[in-house]
Protein backbone atom coordinates (compact mmCIF):
# COMPACT_ATOMS: atom_id res chain seq x y z
CA UNK A 1 0.00 0.00 0.00
CA UNK A 2 2.80 2.41 0.78
CA UNK A 3 4.29 1.85 -2.70
CA UNK A 4 0.91 2.56 -4.33
CA UNK A 5 0.45 5.72 -2.28
CA UNK A 6 3.93 6.89 -3.24
CA UNK A 7 3.16 6.38 -6.94
CA UNK A 8 -0.17 8.20 -6.64
CA UNK A 9 1.45 11.13 -4.86
CA UNK A 10 4.08 11.36 -7.60
CA UNK A 11 1.42 11.34 -10.32
CA UNK A 12 -0.88 13.81 -8.54
CA UNK A 13 1.04 17.03 -9.46
CA UNK A 14 1.11 15.99 -13.11
CA UNK A 15 -2.63 15.29 -13.07
CA UNK A 16 -3.37 18.61 -11.44
CA UNK A 17 -1.18 20.40 -13.99
CA UNK A 18 -3.00 18.73 -16.87
CA UNK A 19 -6.40 19.59 -15.36
CA UNK A 20 -5.46 23.25 -14.88
CA UNK A 21 -4.17 23.44 -18.45
CA UNK A 22 -7.42 22.02 -19.75
CA UNK A 23 -9.49 24.45 -17.68
CA UNK A 24 -7.38 27.42 -18.83
CA UNK A 25 -7.83 26.36 -22.42
CA UNK A 26 -11.59 26.16 -21.97
CA UNK A 27 -11.67 29.61 -20.34
CA UNK A 28 -9.61 31.12 -23.15
CA UNK A 29 -11.91 29.53 -25.71
CA UNK A 30 -15.00 30.86 -23.92
CA UNK A 31 -13.52 34.33 -23.71
CA UNK A 32 -12.61 34.35 -27.40
CA UNK A 33 -16.15 33.29 -28.26
CA UNK A 34 -17.77 35.82 -25.93
CA UNK A 35 -15.69 38.78 -27.10
CA UNK A 36 -17.52 41.15 -29.41
CA UNK A 37 -16.14 44.47 -30.62
CA UNK A 38 -18.10 47.71 -30.58
CA UNK A 39 -17.93 47.84 -34.36
CA UNK A 40 -19.50 44.37 -34.62
CA UNK A 41 -22.28 45.48 -32.29
CA UNK A 42 -22.91 48.56 -34.41
CA UNK A 43 -23.16 46.42 -37.53
CA UNK A 44 -25.69 44.17 -35.83
CA UNK A 45 -27.87 47.18 -34.99
CA UNK A 46 -29.26 47.36 -38.52
CA UNK A 47 -30.31 50.35 -40.59
CA UNK A 48 -31.46 52.33 -37.53
CA UNK A 49 -27.79 52.80 -36.63
CA UNK A 50 -27.29 54.99 -39.74
CA UNK A 51 -29.58 57.88 -38.66
CA UNK A 52 -28.28 57.57 -35.10
CA UNK A 53 -24.71 57.94 -36.37
CA UNK A 54 -25.72 60.97 -38.43
CA UNK A 55 -27.40 62.54 -35.40
CA UNK A 56 -24.26 62.00 -33.34
CA UNK A 57 -21.98 63.54 -35.98
CA UNK A 58 -24.21 66.59 -36.47
CA UNK A 59 -24.60 67.08 -32.71
CA UNK A 60 -20.83 67.02 -32.16
CA UNK A 61 -20.33 69.49 -35.02
CA UNK A 62 -22.96 71.89 -33.65
CA UNK A 63 -21.49 71.71 -30.16
CA UNK A 64 -17.93 72.44 -31.30
CA UNK A 65 -18.99 75.23 -33.67
CA UNK A 66 -21.31 76.94 -31.16
CA UNK A 67 -18.79 76.53 -28.35
CA UNK A 68 -16.18 78.43 -30.35
CA UNK A 69 -18.66 81.19 -31.26
CA UNK A 70 -19.88 81.59 -27.67
CA UNK A 71 -16.33 81.55 -26.35
CA UNK A 72 -15.44 84.48 -28.60
CA UNK A 73 -18.58 86.30 -27.43
CA UNK A 74 -17.52 85.84 -23.80
CA UNK A 75 -14.23 87.65 -24.27
CA UNK A 76 -14.30 91.06 -22.64
CA UNK A 77 -12.11 94.11 -23.22
CA UNK A 78 -11.67 95.78 -19.85
CA UNK A 79 -10.78 99.14 -21.44
CA UNK A 80 -13.70 99.19 -23.89
CA UNK A 81 -16.30 100.96 -21.76
CA UNK A 82 -13.77 103.46 -20.41
CA UNK A 83 -12.84 104.50 -23.96
CA UNK A 84 -16.52 104.68 -24.95
CA UNK A 85 -17.17 106.91 -21.93
CA UNK A 86 -14.33 109.23 -22.87
CA UNK A 87 -15.52 109.52 -26.48
CA UNK A 88 -19.13 110.23 -25.48
CA UNK A 89 -18.21 112.82 -22.86
CA UNK A 90 -15.99 114.54 -25.43
CA UNK A 91 -18.75 114.41 -28.03
CA UNK A 92 -16.77 112.16 -30.40
CA UNK A 93 -19.63 109.84 -31.31
CA UNK A 94 -18.07 108.79 -34.62
CA UNK A 95 -14.94 107.60 -32.82
CA UNK A 96 -17.11 105.67 -30.37
CA UNK A 97 -18.98 104.01 -33.24
CA UNK A 98 -15.72 103.07 -34.97
CA UNK A 99 -14.45 101.53 -31.74
CA UNK A 100 -17.61 99.41 -31.48
CA UNK A 101 -17.28 98.24 -35.06
CA UNK A 102 -13.63 97.41 -34.54
CA UNK A 103 -14.38 95.41 -31.40
CA UNK A 104 -17.04 93.30 -33.15
CA UNK A 105 -18.31 91.57 -29.99
CA UNK A 106 -22.03 91.18 -29.15
CA UNK A 107 -21.84 93.78 -26.36
CA UNK A 108 -20.04 96.17 -28.74
CA UNK A 109 -22.96 95.89 -31.17
CA UNK A 110 -25.32 96.69 -28.30
CA UNK A 111 -23.37 99.81 -27.43
CA UNK A 112 -23.22 100.77 -31.12
CA UNK A 113 -27.01 100.59 -31.30
CA UNK A 114 -27.28 102.69 -28.16
CA UNK A 115 -24.86 105.32 -29.49
CA UNK A 116 -26.87 105.58 -32.71
CA UNK A 117 -29.95 106.40 -30.58
CA UNK A 118 -28.31 109.12 -28.48
CA UNK A 119 -30.52 112.22 -28.43
CA UNK A 120 -33.76 110.28 -28.25
CA UNK A 121 -35.70 109.54 -25.04
CA UNK A 122 -33.87 107.19 -22.70
CA UNK A 123 -36.64 104.61 -22.95
CA UNK A 124 -36.21 104.46 -26.73
CA UNK A 125 -32.47 103.96 -26.31
CA UNK A 126 -33.02 101.14 -23.80
CA UNK A 127 -35.60 99.41 -26.01
CA UNK A 128 -33.26 99.56 -29.01
CA UNK A 129 -30.43 98.03 -26.98
CA UNK A 130 -32.67 95.28 -25.57
CA UNK A 131 -33.94 94.36 -29.03
CA UNK A 132 -30.39 94.11 -30.31
CA UNK A 133 -29.47 91.98 -27.31
CA UNK A 134 -32.33 89.59 -28.04
CA UNK A 135 -31.08 89.20 -31.61
CA UNK A 136 -27.54 88.55 -30.40
CA UNK A 137 -28.70 85.84 -27.99
CA UNK A 138 -30.84 84.28 -30.72
CA UNK A 139 -27.81 84.15 -33.02
CA UNK A 140 -25.73 82.49 -30.31
CA UNK A 141 -28.46 79.89 -29.82
CA UNK A 142 -28.48 78.66 -33.41
CA UNK A 143 -28.36 74.88 -33.49
CA UNK A 144 -29.58 74.42 -29.93
CA UNK A 145 -33.07 73.26 -31.06
CA UNK A 146 -31.33 70.51 -33.03
CA UNK A 147 -29.48 69.35 -29.92
CA UNK A 148 -32.69 69.42 -27.87
CA UNK A 149 -34.52 67.43 -30.54
CA UNK A 150 -31.69 64.90 -30.76
CA UNK A 151 -31.60 64.50 -26.97
CA UNK A 152 -35.29 63.58 -26.98
CA UNK A 153 -35.55 61.83 -30.34
CA UNK A 154 -32.45 59.62 -30.43
CA UNK A 155 -33.57 57.34 -27.55
CA UNK A 156 -37.01 57.00 -29.17
CA UNK A 157 -35.36 56.08 -32.46
CA UNK A 158 -33.28 53.52 -30.60
CA UNK A 159 -36.41 52.05 -29.00
CA UNK A 160 -38.00 51.82 -32.44
CA UNK A 161 -35.02 49.80 -33.68
CA UNK A 162 -35.27 47.52 -30.65
CA UNK A 163 -38.97 46.87 -31.21
CA UNK A 164 -38.32 46.05 -34.85
CA UNK A 165 -35.48 43.74 -33.81
CA UNK A 166 -37.67 42.01 -31.23
CA UNK A 167 -40.33 41.38 -33.86
CA UNK A 168 -37.70 39.87 -36.14
CA UNK A 169 -36.31 37.74 -33.27
CA UNK A 170 -39.69 36.25 -32.39
CA UNK A 171 -40.47 35.74 -36.06
CA UNK A 172 -37.20 33.82 -36.43
CA UNK A 173 -38.07 31.79 -33.33
CA UNK A 174 -41.50 30.94 -34.68
CA UNK A 175 -40.09 30.07 -38.10
CA UNK A 176 -37.50 27.72 -36.56
CA UNK A 177 -40.28 25.35 -35.48
CA UNK A 178 -38.93 22.28 -33.70
CA UNK A 179 -35.38 23.57 -34.10
CA UNK A 180 -36.17 26.64 -31.98
CA UNK A 181 -34.05 27.11 -28.88
CA UNK A 182 -33.13 29.78 -26.40
CA UNK A 183 -30.01 30.61 -28.41
CA UNK A 184 -32.05 31.77 -31.38
CA UNK A 185 -34.17 34.05 -29.20
CA UNK A 186 -31.24 35.35 -27.12
CA UNK A 187 -29.24 36.19 -30.22
CA UNK A 188 -32.09 38.18 -31.72
CA UNK A 189 -32.79 40.03 -28.47
CA UNK A 190 -29.22 41.18 -27.81
CA UNK A 191 -28.91 42.39 -31.38
CA UNK A 192 -32.17 44.27 -31.03
CA UNK A 193 -31.01 45.97 -27.82
CA UNK A 194 -27.99 47.44 -29.59
CA UNK A 195 -30.11 50.25 -31.06
CA UNK A 196 -31.45 51.13 -27.61
CA UNK A 197 -27.93 51.47 -26.26
CA UNK A 198 -26.89 53.55 -29.27
CA UNK A 199 -29.97 55.78 -29.02
CA UNK A 200 -29.42 56.42 -25.32
CA UNK A 201 -25.74 57.18 -25.90
CA UNK A 202 -26.51 59.71 -28.64
CA UNK A 203 -29.26 61.26 -26.54
CA UNK A 204 -27.00 61.64 -23.52
CA UNK A 205 -24.27 63.30 -25.60
CA UNK A 206 -26.78 65.73 -27.14
CA UNK A 207 -28.34 66.52 -23.75
CA UNK A 208 -25.03 67.33 -22.07
CA UNK A 209 -23.94 69.40 -25.09
CA UNK A 210 -27.21 71.34 -25.01
CA UNK A 211 -27.01 72.11 -21.30
CA UNK A 212 -23.35 73.13 -21.56
CA UNK A 213 -24.09 75.60 -24.35
CA UNK A 214 -27.16 77.00 -22.59
CA UNK A 215 -25.08 77.64 -19.46
CA UNK A 216 -22.48 79.56 -21.46
CA UNK A 217 -25.16 81.55 -23.31
CA UNK A 218 -26.62 82.54 -19.95
CA UNK A 219 -23.20 83.86 -19.03
CA UNK A 220 -23.15 85.97 -22.21
CA UNK A 221 -26.62 87.29 -21.34
CA UNK A 222 -25.37 88.47 -17.96
CA UNK A 223 -22.45 90.16 -19.68
CA UNK A 224 -24.78 91.97 -22.09
CA UNK A 225 -27.05 93.06 -19.26
CA UNK A 226 -24.08 94.44 -17.36
CA UNK A 227 -22.83 96.40 -20.36
CA UNK A 228 -26.33 97.74 -21.00
CA UNK A 229 -26.69 99.04 -17.46
CA UNK A 230 -23.21 100.53 -17.60
CA UNK A 231 -24.01 102.33 -20.85
CA UNK A 232 -27.34 103.66 -19.57
CA UNK A 233 -25.62 104.97 -16.42
CA UNK A 234 -23.09 106.65 -18.69
CA UNK A 235 -25.81 108.46 -20.61
CA UNK A 236 -27.30 109.75 -17.37
CA UNK A 237 -24.04 111.24 -16.11
CA UNK A 238 -24.04 114.46 -18.18
CA UNK A 239 -27.57 115.25 -16.99
CA UNK A 240 -26.62 115.03 -13.32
Amino acid sequence: MSIINTILLQDLPEALTDTVAVLEGEVDTAQSIAELSVWDLCLKGGLIMIPLALLLIVSIYIFVERYMVIRRAEKEDDTFMKRIKDYILEGELDSAKNLCKKNGSPYARLILKGISRIGRPMNDVLVAIENTGNLEIANLGKGLPWLATTAAGAPMLGFLGTVIGMVEAFFALASAGSAANIGVLAGGIYEALVTTVAGLAVGIVALFAYNALVARINGVMKLLEGKTMEFMDLLNEPAE
